[in-house]
């Protein structure tokens, strides 16, 4: 499907590697101006380069997510710069450590949350009021398969990922009635660094490229998507999506 993004202002966090700097840089050869968001000076920067070169628009914003007030400061830029956000693409987050619930260190355990519940709904509460001004606002929340599965030793990270998807759903419960559609998305095992940290073991080329899932994630932030309060999932075969439960 090809994804119309023309004019359109996109936001896209955790965009200096892997999904999110495939879903950055996809949106700018779709037409959209990209607010990219990392850490990472160098990915951006890399990032730039590849969406001028294509002809595509970026604005780069080196911000650690853990920085609240930083969070705050860019929906206050965005409103004085743009007027509006067309696009939420809340991708970035962190792993924190594979390990025994009671062997997880306070400060990893505070750290996840931090960065994957807390920075999500900082995100959210500085950009809700700039999607609500575009005529198409739409919002692709990361999550992951994690929450649901709970899996032995992923216990900070799923229980961060189910927080940020209880967001999901009730931010898209709120908005359901205006044009602002809220989904999220559970994009699967994909060659990225956090699944080698994740499975050290795993094969690489046995996994999805980030650009592969990027392009399965892209058409959510079309203004002809209608769905909201969806989840879609990869699976190894396909695609699959269903209703958020009320």
């Amino acid at each position: 499907m090809t994804v119309d993004l023309a004019g359109r202002i996109v936001l896209v966090t955790g965009a200096s590697r892997g999904i999110g700097y495939h879903l950055a840089k996809q949106s700018a050869e779709a037409g959209a101006h990209v607010i990219a968001v990392a850490r990472t000076v160098g990915g951006l920067e890399e990032l730039d380069d590849e969406i001028k070169a294509a002809g595509g628009e970026a604005t780069l914003v080196p911000l650690d997510l853990a920085d609240m007030k930083g969070i705050d400061r860019l929906g206050g830029a965005i409103h004085e710069r743009w007027g509006k956000l067309d696009v939420l693409f809340a991708n970035a987050g962190i792993l924190g450590t594979i390990s025994p619930i009671g062997h997880v260190e306070a400060k990893v355990f505070e750290k996840v949350m931090e960065v994957n519940v807390t920075a999500t709904w900082r995100l959210i509460r500085s950009v809700d009021p700039l999607l609500r001004l575009s005529d198409a606002g739409r919002a692709i929340i990361m999550s992951s398969g994690a929450a649901h599965s709970a899996k032995a030793f992923w216990g900070p990270y799923a229980a961060s990922k189910a927080a940020v998807e209880a967001l999901a759903r009730s931010w898209a419960d709120e908005t359901k009635n205006s044009p602002l559609r809220v989904n999220s998305v559970n994009p699967g095992a994909t060659r990225t660094a956090m699944r080698a940290q994740a499975v050290p073991g795993e094969d690489p080329s046995t996994l999805p490229h980030p650009s592969e899932i990027a392009a399965r994630i892209m058409p959510l932030a079309s203004p002809s998507e209608t769905r909201t309060r969806m989840i879609y999932e990869a699976k190894p075969d396909r695609w699959t999506s269903y209703q958020m439960p009320e």
